[in-house]
């Protein structure tokens, strides 16, 4: 066990990914089996929670091994930190519905394909409800790890490394979930795979993490990652084939202009800072 504990506190950072993917997959892979993968699409309310456990596990254990009850007040003061400014809440709050609007917007101009969710929804307070509750949900289990212990570990990398890093992993530890029966069977499905798991996860990571940057607060990020899965159940329409990889790559497009104006701005921020000091 000291043996262990040592190599925790050395490479806490690998640990934690390694440890989250293990977990995560572990319990997907307990509830169906390994001839149950890919998974059934009825079943992706259990395996999403599941899946959760995963980085909220590991960064409490590795908060404990690593920093003791120090680490866990810690934890605690960023969970809790709520004093941050509007500004913050209203960015966190509104980037993904508002994204996804002008994306629908946009798209609208070419086909009538393009409408949000809600609209065709045949109970739209049940949708409204079931993507404010799960969005809260996924959400803390989710941040408790990926914000709560990896991302301050990786702050000297910068926001946009440490988004990018972070955002790619974070695409492939969803893969158990997103792989679907004919994921490698033709072009098309792969290119949807590999659309849903890389090409606007990240971005939207690098935006997270610009935020938590520059508050601090595990809070404000919970709820942009609470925004960004109720917009997934409420907004996002039902597609399928080309229109839903149209619509993942104008939504990523989207997310990548907004990622690369706010790490324009943090790098002159810190330049600024920089030539101040000097």
């Amino acid at each position: 066990m000291t043996i262990v504990k040592g190599f925790v506190r050395e490479r806490p950072l690998s640990t934690y990914f390694i440890m989250t993917f293990i977990i995560s997959w572990g319990a997907v892979l307990m509830l169906v089996g390994l001839d149950g993968v890919p998974v059934d699409p009825d079943q992706a309310v259990t395996l999403g929670m599941a899946i959760l456990l995963g980085p909220s596990i590991t960064s409490i254990l590795l908060t404990g091994i690593v920093y003791g009850k120090t680490g866990f007040r810690e934890l605690g003061s960023r969970l809790f930190k709520w004093h941050i400014g509007l500004n913050w809440y209203a960015v966190a709050i509104l980037t993904a519905p508002l994204t996804t609007a002008v994306v629908l917007l946009v798209l609208s101009l070419f086909s009538s394909e393009y409408i949000p969710g809600i609209f065709t929804s045949e109970d739209r307070a049940t949708t409204l409800l079931t993507g404010i509750l799960a969005g809260l949900f996924v959400g803390f289990f989710e941040e408790l790890g990926w914000t709560g212990f990896a991302i301050p570990r990786m702050k000297a990398r910068g926001v946009l490394e440490t988004g990018l890093i972070v955002g790619l992993i974070w695409g492939a530890w969803h893969f158990i979930l997103f792989w679907e029966n004919d994921s490698f069977s033709g072009t098309l499905p792969l290119a949807l795979l590999l659309a849903r798991l890389f090409s606007w996860l990240p971005a939207y990571r690098i935006l997270m993490t610009w935020i938590y940057e520059n508050t601090e607060s595990l809070l404000v990020v919970i709820l942009m990652h609470t925004s960004l899965v109720g917009t997934l159940l409420i907004i996002d329409p039902v597609l399928s084939g080309g229109s839903l990889l149209t619509f993942i790559l104008v939504r990523a497009v989207a997310l990548w202009i907004v990622a690369a104006m706010v790490t324009a701005t943090q790098q002159q921020k810190f330049e600024t800072a920089g030539n101040g000091q000097a």
